[in-house]
């Protein structure tokens, strides 16, 4: 009895532990996505420039074309509310994008931010973009 008891215990805490490895690192998408400002695609904005916007979290995504005079990206997403942040040595650290949270120092996460699917090495706020161009910004874990 006491050793079919020490085997389930086994196969209870090894399985546990294979839920917990592969569970690491993905994101809660539906309980991230429960403070966003904007759940469909919008169009924000009345400038000659577009601008495009795309907000990824987990499989789910919103894309915000923004029609604005603005030339730099992070005062064009300022302008309309959709990234909040503070202020570092290397620029503005985007914390929020469309009301969803993203907080290294709490969970190890942080918004990613991408041009046509490569890795900006520059912020938002010292991005120049030009009409029609696209950017996504990802919550990554």
């Amino acid at each position: 009895m006491k050793k079919t008891s020490l085997i389930l215990a086994v196969v209870v805490l090894l399985s546990a532990l294979a839920c917990l490895a592969s569970c690491r690192g993905q994101v809660d998408a539906e309980g991230v996505w429960k403070d966003a400002l904007y759940t469909s695609d919008t169009t924000l904005g009345n400038g000659n420039k577009t601008v495009s916007v795309k907000v990824e979290v987990g499989d789910k995504s919103v894309t915000f074309t923004i029609k604005t005079d603005k030339t730099i990206l992070g005062d064009a997403l300022l302008e309309h509310g959709l990234i909040e942040g503070e202020e570092g040595a290397y620029g503005l650290y985007i914390k929020k994008v469309n009301g969803i949270t993203a907080d290294y120092d709490v969970d190890q996460s942080y918004w990613g931010f991408y041009k046509n699917g490569e890795y900006m090495m520059t912020g938002v706020d010292g991005t120049e973009f030009a009409d029609g161009d696209r950017y996504e910004l990802v919550y990554s874990k």
